[in-house]
C-alpha cells in the first residue's frame, strides 16, 4: 500500500453518468479517472463488483468471483461492430438521473444477448475468448452453469431446482452442461467483455496514478453459485436450506438486531482444507483492485449466529470465528495483504487485536464522531496514521442529509463547535478536518464533495427497496467544488509530487 498521505472518492460504477441507464466501464469511467487525477485524488473506491441479485444490492451477489454484466459498456461494442445504434436505443430511453433496475435489467440483457449472437456468428475473437475461459475455469465453469440453470428455471433459486441439480449428481450435472452449452457460453462471453473493459480501465488508472479500492462482503448470498457449488462449506440441511444465518445482535439503533439471512460458513471445514476457497476469493479480487475493504471484519473474530427459523436476530448468539488462522493462510499464499478492516459498530478488544496483528487499517466515520466527548476515536484530532477516514460510507446519509436530519441538538452543537461549521460551510469544514488529520487515507463520497442532500443517499440499511439507484451527472464531475477539493488536498500534503514518481 502507499506509504504517502493520499485521499480519494467513493463512487460506485453504477453511479457514473452516461446515456445507457446505468454507469458503466466505458468512456465516462475513464473521464472520471482523469478527473480524479486532476483533483490530486489517488484512490477510487467502489462497491462490490459481482452480478447483483434480488434488490440489486452489490452486497447480495450471485457470485463472489464473477463480475456484473450490467456494468459492461455498449460503446466498445458499438465500435467493434457487435452492436448497432438501433440496438442500444432502448437503453437511451432510460432515465439518466437514477438507475431504474426494473426497466434496465431486461433491456441491458437483450443488448448483451445481441452482442453475443453477433460475436458467435462472426467468431473473430475466438482464440482470445477461449484463453479467457481456460484461465478462469476454476470459477467460471460453475458460475456459467449456475446462471444457465437459473435462466432455464425462470430465475428460481438453486434449492428449488430438480433434486439431481440441487445435490449436484454427476449424471444430472453432465446432462445440464450438454443441454445448456450455448447459454453457458453466453454468460462466459459477458464475463469476458467485463474483463476486457475492466483491464482497460485498470491500465488507465495506472497511467494516472489512481489506485482502485474494492470491497469484499464477508458473507455470500444463499442463492449464489458459491453456495451451490460448495454446499459442504456452509451450514445447510439436506434440502439446501440454511440451518443458521448471519446477522448482528440488537443494539440502540435496532431493537430486533439485523437478520441478514446469509448462510454461515463451516469454518472447521474451511480450516481443514487450508482456507483454499478464501485464498481463491481474495486472489480474484486483488487481481482487479489494489486495495480491498473486508466488510464486517469483526465476524472473523466472532460472529452472530441466528437459527434459520427465527424471524429476527434477537435469539442469536456469539460464536468464535477463525481468527488469525485465515489471514495467516492468506498471507502465506498471497504475500502482503492490502486489506482495510471494516471495524465499525461495537468492536471488542479481541477484534482490535486481530486487526492490529496484521497491521490492517481500520475505519473512522465523521458522522459518528459527535455523540460523546472530545476523546471520541472518530474525531479527527484522535486519528492514527494507519486509518481510512470518511465523512460517511454508502450506508450513511449524505453529509448534508445528516446535518439536516433530526439529530439530537447536543450532537449538532458539538459538531458545529468542533468543525466551526454552519449550514453553508459544513462540507468544506468537514473536508478540512479529515484531510488535515494524521490519517494516511481519506475517502469522501462524491455526494459529500458536491454537498448533495438526502435524496442522493446510496443505501438505507434494512430497507429493501429504493437503494443503489443514485447517479451523478456530467455537470457534477465538472463542479467547481471538485476543484476546491484539489486545493484542500494540496494544502494538507495529500497531492502527488515529483518525488512520488
Amino acid at each position: 500500500m502507499d506509504s504517502r498521505r493520499v485521499s480519494g472518492i467513493l463512487l460506485h460504477v453504477t453511479s457514473l453518468p452516461g446515456p445507457y441507464g446505468i454507469g458503466d466501464l466505458g468512456p465516462t469511467a475513464h473521464r472520471f479517472v482523469d478527473r480524479l487525477a486532476e483533483t490530486h485524488q489517488r484512490l477510487w473506491q467502489v462497491l462490490p463488483l459481482g452480478p447483483v441479485g434480488h434488490g440489486a444490492s452489490p452486497y447480495s451477489s450471485l457470485s463472489t468471483f464473477a463480475s456484473n454484466p450490467l456494468l459492461v459498456s455498449p460503446e466498445p461494442l458499438l465500435r467493434d461492430g457487435l452492436l448497432t445504434e438501433d440496438d442500444v436505443d432502448p437503453l437511451r430511453e432510460l432515465p439518466e438521473g437514477h438507475v431504474d433496475f426494473s426497466r434496465l435489467i431486461p433491456r441491458k440483457r437483450a443488448v448483451l444477448e445481441t452482442a453475443f449472437q453477433r460475436f458467435r456468428n462472426d467468431a473473430s475473437d475466438t482464440e482470445d475468448f477461449r484463453t479467457f475461459r481456460e484461465n478462469n475455469a476454476e470459477w467460471l465453469d460453475e458460475y456459467t452453469l449456475f446462471m444457465a440453470l437459473k435462466d432455464a428455471n425462470d430465475g428460481a433459486p438453486w434449492h428449488a431446482w430438480d433434486d439431481g441439480l440441487v445435490h449436484r449428481q454427476p449424471a444430472a450435472m453432465k446432462q445440464a452442461r450438454e443441454n445448456h452449452a450455448e447459454a453457458i457460453r453466453m454468460h462466459a462471453f459477458w464475463q469476458y467483455l467485463f474483463d476486457r473493459q475492466w483491464s482497460d480501465l485498470r491500465a488507465h488508472c495506472a497511467d494516472r496514478d489512481i489506485r482502485l479500492f474494492g470491497d469484499i462482503p464477508i458473507y455470500v448470498a444463499h442463492d449464489s453459485a458459491d453456495t451451490w457449488a460448495h454446499q459442504d462449506l456452509f451450514y445447510l440441511d439436506e434440502e439446501g436450506q440454511p440451518t443458521s444465518v448471519a446477522g448482528v445482535p440488537p443494539d440502540y439503533f435496532s431493537p430486533e438486531g439485523q437478520r441478514w439471512g446469509n448462510p454461515l460458513y463451516r469454518w472447521d471445514r474451511m480450516k481443514a482444507n487450508g482456507f483454499e476457497w478464501w485464498i481463491r476469493r481474495v486472489r480474484q479480487v486483488l487481481n482487479r483492485v489494489h486495495l480491498v475493504r473486508i466488510d464486517h471484519f469483526r465476524g472473523f473474530e466472532a460472529y452472530w449466529e441466528i437459527p434459520a427459523d427465527e424471524e429476527t436476530a434477537v435469539n442469536g448468539h456469539w460464536v468464535e470465528g477463525p481468527g488469525a488462522a485465515v489471514f495467516e493462510a492468506l498471507g502465506d499464499a498471497l504475500g502482503h495483504l492490502p486489506v482495510v478492516a471494516e471495524d465499525l459498530g461495537i468492536i471488542t478488544d479481541e477484534v482490535r487485536d486481530l486487526r492490529d496483528r496484521f497491521d490492517f487499517p481500520g475505519m473512522a466515520i465523521l458522522q459518528f464522531a459527535f455523540g460523546g466527548e472530545p476523546d471520541h476515536a472518530y474525531l479527527p484530532h484522535n486519528y492514527s496514521r494507519n486509518l481510512v477516514a470518511y465523512t460517511g460510507t454508502h450506508d450513511n446519509d449524505t453529509l448534508r442529509g445528516w446535518w439536516n436530519s433530526t439529530m439530537p441538538e447536543d450532537q449538532r452543537d458539538f459538531a458545529r463547535r468542533y468543525l466551526s461549521a454552519n449550514d453553508e460551510n459544513l462540507s468544506e469544514r468537514s473536508l478540512r478536518a479529515l484531510l488535515g488529520s494524521a490519517a494516511d487515507r481519506v475517502v469522501t463520497p462524491l455526494q459529500d464533495v458536491l454537498e448533495l442532500g438526502a435524496d442522493a443517499r446510496m443505501n438505507v440499511p434494512g430497507e429493501a427497496n429504493g437503494n443503489w439507484t443514485w447517479r451523478c451527472s456530467e455537470e457534477d464531475l465538472n463542479d467547481e467544488r471538485l476543484d476546491h477539493l484539489a486545493e484542500l488536498t494540496w494544502l494538507y500534503g495529500r497531492a502527488a509530487t515529483d518525488s512520488d514518481d
